[in-house]
């Protein structure tokens, strides 16, 4: 008897289970492959796609405007005026220009011909991928006095018999010619609708970030106007135009308090590669082509520790880096060291200087120019050309050697201040770093490096484990009996804490309210902050419910924004909220004596007037906590510490950049903007939104 072969799915697997996806098929299958996502950063993906190609016409001289539209529809619109898309026959294909680059992959003016310098835009693919995952897109350009005309639905070409997606689609070829323009007038114009088959239902377009960007182009292309209009907005126009460059961009990002002015650091360098080359027969032929970089750099310091260095390429954002960033690092990394000895501000036993300690309070713009840089992937987040490395490492070793070396007028005590902040960022690193690991390699059996203050719970569950930063010991006496000691940990502080924002890191480290408490959550500070070294849960902060706990906890949360910075990101900082009255109810015939608690004013005058409609009386006067000892263990426990009976308020950070900028207003050293707003907020101050 013959034994039966066994089959299993999938075991049949031949040549005709192969998929070929031909044109802009394989786009709309694999959308995550060419735009990173279907959500709403694929959409913005899109858009800057649209726009890079105008900014293109920018650096190249033809373009003077870009002008992007938000309509009211969800449609987007980018105008420029810049040579136009070519409407002629491209010979290998047998169809217009604007077809070409609009429906075939890989397709364009960029592929080693002189058409474009410099561009953003490399792959060939941009324009064409926006066509692919559109429901409609419209193409009108103007050229030798004509606007013509051509649309596609999901990539194909076609004529609307109306306006919008929904209109009735035919197939056609070929573009229209629907008018006439001045000879000297060209430009492009696209419009497009996304397409909801492919992107999800809550993507949107950012209008922040699409601000944000198109003003980063205006500095980064001198000269040029960016228009944005968002006919939903209040302010449907905005017009942005800098002639300053990279250096006025700086300026605009740094904040207050400068150690030194702008430095710009230009220069350029020549390399060779080997790229394949269309030839006048359509091949591509290994070609060996001279290059030139051209590198434009501006760098601030000030006396804060944030950094904020951006990077560009061809004007493409680069967020991810690359090997142009690699080498301005290694470049500045070695000129400071340099610097720092021989004026001897480093002395010889000390640590050399590190990227993180160059880096410390500076604000700058590295931005390159190269024609056909090597990106890693299509979405252009990483530059991958070697021999920026080197030039721009060059570049920067070079001037800015000789900005040290010879400073601009004014600036010479500047420059030796800047080298004395980057050592002094070194000297706090090292021992934040020698306090860390004495911290890390003791523990509480070994030695007594937690604070003997710290009331500490019993429980090893740290995700159950809270701990209670307690104003003064008054409350912590009553908040001993009250807490449930398997997992509430007491740490009490007295009284007002240093302000952080105003200290450097070595003045924090010296506090001893502040090491304690950075010594006790048990992650470490600043960037080698762990957090799954923490050793509790939850970070709850407990202070009196008035102006003096208000300002106690801003302390504190200046305190964890600026060192703790991943405990606010991850929510696990919270604050307690205490009642503000007690209302003893007197009973009422058959009704028991009952205590009532409210948390504001407002809440209270609501509880008063219900009482009051039905017919029931309180205690006067009414009891107003001015300070959690005042309560005894027991309503301490009831209303601020019981899990089942509590209210937590969790605080975190929505946007770094923004609250980064509210701490340096309200907390930082700079005294006339805090009056300001003080003085222009009262005048809208909403009582009710105290503390909320």
């Amino acid at each position: 008897m013959a034994a039966k072969s066994k089959t299993t799915p999938g075991s049949s697997y031949g040549a005709r289970d192969l998929a070929v996806l031909e044109g802009l098929e394989a786009v709309r299958k694999r959308p995550g492959m060419y735009i990173g996502s279907n959500d709403g950063r694929g959409l913005m993906h899109c858009l800057w796609e649209i726009v890079d190609n105008a900014v293109d016409e920018a650096m190249g001289g033809w373009c003077t405007e870009i002008t992007v539209t938000l309509h009211l529809d969800g449609s987007v619109d980018v105008a420029d005026n810049g040579r136009g898309i070519p409407v002629d026959i491209e010979p290998k294909t047998k169809l217009t220009g604007v077809e070409v680059v609009m429906t075939k992959l890989h397709a364009g003016g960029k592929f080693g011909g002189s058409s474009y310098a410099v561009s953003g835009g490399l792959h060939g693919v941009g324009a064409s991928v926006v066509n692919a995952l559109s429901e409609r897109l419209d193409v009108h350009v103007d050229r030798g006095g004509k606007t013509h005309s051509m649309s596609f639905r999901r990539g194909l070409p076609g004529q609307f018999d109306g306006g919008g997606p929904g209109a009735s689609f035919t197939r056609a070829s070929g573009l229209t010619v629907t008018g006439k323009v001045a000879k000297s007038k060209t430009g492009t114009r696209v419009r497009w609708w996304a397409d909801p088959e492919v992107f999800t239902k809550d993507a949107d377009y950012d209008r922040t970030s699409i601000r944000e960007r198109l003003i980063q182009t205006s500095f980064l292309v001198p000269g040029l106007k960016v228009i944005l209009v968002d006919l939903a907005s209040d302010t449907p126009e905005e017009i942005f135009c800098h002639r300053g460059g990279v250096p006025e961009y700086v300026e605009t990002l740094a904040p207050l308090d400068p150690v030194t002015g702008v430095i710009h650091l230009t220069g350029s360098g020549r390399f060779s590669e080997t790229v394949p080359v269309l030839d006048a027969q359509g091949h591509l032929t290994s070609t060996d082509v001279e290059r030139e970089l051209q590198v434009d750099i501006a760098l601030q310091w000030g006396t804060g520790y944030d950094t904020d260095l951006r990077s560009f390429v061809n004007v493409i954002a680069t967020p991810k880096g690359g090997t142009h960033l690699a080498g301005f690092e290694r470049a500045l990394v070695k000129v400071v060291n340099e610097a720092a000895r021989s004026t001897r501000v480093l002395r010889a036993a000390e640590d050399p200087l590190t990227k993180e300690d160059a880096l410390e309070g500076l604000t700058g713009v590295v931005a390159v120019r190269v024609p056909e840089p090597q990106f890693e992937g299509q979405t252009k987040e990483v530059l991958g050309t070697p021999a920026a490395t080197r030039i721009v490492s060059a570049v920067v070793t070079k001037e800015l050697s000789a900005w040290i070396a010879q400073p601009p007028r004014g600036e010479k005590a500047r420059a030796k201040a800047m080298v004395e902040k980057i050592a002094n960022a070194m000297r706090a690193r090292v021992a934040a770093r020698t306090q860390r690991d004495t911290q890390r390699r003791k523990t509480a059996l070994e030695s007594s490096t937690l604070p003997a203050k710290l009331v500490d719970c019993r429980s090893g569950d740290i995700e159950r484990n809270e701990l209670f930063i307690v104003e003064g010991d008054s409350a912590l006496g009553t908040a001993k009996l009250a807490r449930d000691s398997e997992f509430q940990a007491l740490l009490p502080i007295r009284g007002k804490i240093l302000n952080v924002q105003k200290a450097s890191l070595a003045d924090m480290l010296k506090n001893a309210e502040c090491a304690s408490i950075i010594q006790v959550v048990g992650g470490g500070s600043g960037r080698s902050f762990d957090l799954d070294a923490v050793r509790y849960g939850k970070i709850i902060i407990m202070t009196d419910a008035d102006v003096d706990g208000a300002h106690i906890r801003c302390l504190l949360l200046t305190l964890m924004h600026r060192y703790l910075a991943p405990l606010l990101a991850a929510g696990r900082v919270y604050a307690a909220v205490p009642p503000l009255h007690r209302l003893d109810v007197l009973a009422s015939g058959a009704k028991p004596k009952e205590v009532r608690y409210t948390y504001s004013d407002s809440e209270m005058r609501q509880l008063t007037k219900d009482l009051e409609s039905k017919g029931r009386h309180w205690k006067d006067p009414i009891q107003r906590y001015k300070g959690l000892g005042e309560m005894d263990a027991s309503q301490l426990r009831e209303t601020t510490m019981a899990r089942g009976s509590r209210s937590l308020r969790r605080i975190g950070v929505a946007d770094g950049a923004v609250s980064a900028e509210v701490f340096d207003l309200l907390m930082g050293s700079e005294v006339a903007p805090r009056r300001d707003f003080i003085v222009g907020s009262a005048r809208s101050l909403d009582r009710s939104r105290i503390d909320a």
